[in-house]
């Protein structure tokens, strides 16, 4: 799909360690500020139970499932916005992901110094936020001084656009990201090309040590009555734990380690799931004797985008889809029983994929 979340925070809260446990990229791992000076890019495999259970009633040759891209950004510390660390390289990058996954750290460890010498998520929370925010507030100004001089000369759209600018001028100036700001459709679309920071969407990641893995502690407390009206996910990931279970062979070693932990799966699966889901994407299927195979749309995708997924063919030349719901075929078991039922509906080129979807393209080219 092209689309890619970002892993951002300050220096030393676990994020490459946090990469490393789901990415087919390994990124370095240190315990120094400003250790690393480029962003590491990883394609994920999107965690699906239900690929499993479609194989108890089809049985298949292999499966495949859907992934997604995420890329591990440089540590950022205050002053970014101006160059500080890697600064505007770290920002630079961001502004090519779609969404924004913002590691937290919410564990003490006196071998491993807080850059601000003191754990606090909700102030480093606010520190990444300044500094977003002052890159954007950057752009926009750029933007205005051009988008006046021609407000100067009567030109209309230049001063449709001189409104619209000063609107998220202000906003910045009251240290609140772009998402916040109510704007119409021709606003979003007015500074579209700026790609602005602030308005890509954040899911928070606490990284916890081992024993609060499973319940939290007073960090991620304050952290979450900080953000009570965000609206913003929380996760709780222990970096180190599950760093140690991804390093296990057996699947029966890491179930053991995570019952130990009181977990029931690795928390990173949680993470990936939320990120795509973030990400605005949905899973449709599709099955057979060779292949079960997950494919990645975004959300409100028509039966014809659906089939251009699979292959450009299928989308030029669609006729139709048979479409049968996930809950249907686990509960009657065969595409036969589905089709008796009544379960398995033609649907056309105005059809709205959903979640879970499994679709036969009926096509002609």
């Amino acid at each position: 799909m092209g689309l890619k979340c970002g892993i951002i925070g300050l220096t030393n809260v676990g994020k490459s360690m946090i990469f490393n446990c789901f990415s087919n990229s390994k990124a370095e791992v240190t315990n120094f500020s400003f250790s690393t000076d480029k962003s590491n890019l990883g394609t994920v495999q999107v965690p699906d139970p239900r690929l499993y259970e479609l194989e108890k009633y089809q049985p298949t040759e292999k499966i495949i499932p859907t992934v997604m891209d995420i890329m591990d950004l440089p540590g950022l510390a205050k002053g970014s916005a101006q160059g500080e660390g890697i600064g505007n390289k770290f920002l630079g990058d961001l502004r090519n992901t779609d969404a924004i996954i913002h590691v937290l750290r919410c564990f003490d460890d006196a071998n491993l110094p807080h850059i601000e010498g003191s754990v606090n998520p909700v102030r480093d929370k606010e520190i990444v936020d300044f500094e977003l925010i002052v890159k954007d507030l950057e752009s926009i100004d750029k933007r205005l001084e051009k988008v006046a001089r021609a407000a100067k000369t009567g030109d209309k759209d230049a001063k449709r656009g001189l409104e619209v600018l000063t609107k998220y001028k202000t906003h910045f100036e009251n240290l609140q990201p772009a998402r916040t700001l109510i704007t119409d459709d021709f606003e979003k679309e007015y500074v579209k090309d700026l790609f602005l920071l602030t308005t890509k969407p954040v899911l928070y990641v606490c990284n916890v040590d081992d024993a609060s893995a499973a319940s939290g502690n007073a960090y991620i407390k304050a952290l979450t009555d900080a953000l009570k009206d965000d609206g913003a996910e929380i996760i709780i990931i222990a970096a180190k734990l599950e760093s140690d279970i991804a390093e296990l062979e057996s699947e029966d070693e890491r179930m053991e380690f995570l019952n130990d932990a009181g977990l029931t799966e690795p928390g990173v699966n949680k993470l990936i799931r939320s990120a795509y889901k973030l990400l605005n994407l949905e899973t449709f299927f599709t099955i057979g004797p060779k292949e079960i195979r997950a494919w990645t749309i975004r959300r409100g995708s028509t039966a014809p985008e659906a089939a251009g997924v699979i292959h450009s063919d299928l989308q030029r030349g669609f006729i139709r889809a048979e479409v049968i719901k996930y809950a249907d075929f686990v509960a009657l078991g065969s595409e036969l029983k589905c089709k008796e039922a009544g379960k398995l509906k033609l649907e056309g080129k105005t059809y709205t994929v959903e979640d879970g979807d499994l679709l036969n393209i009926r096509f002609n080219v």
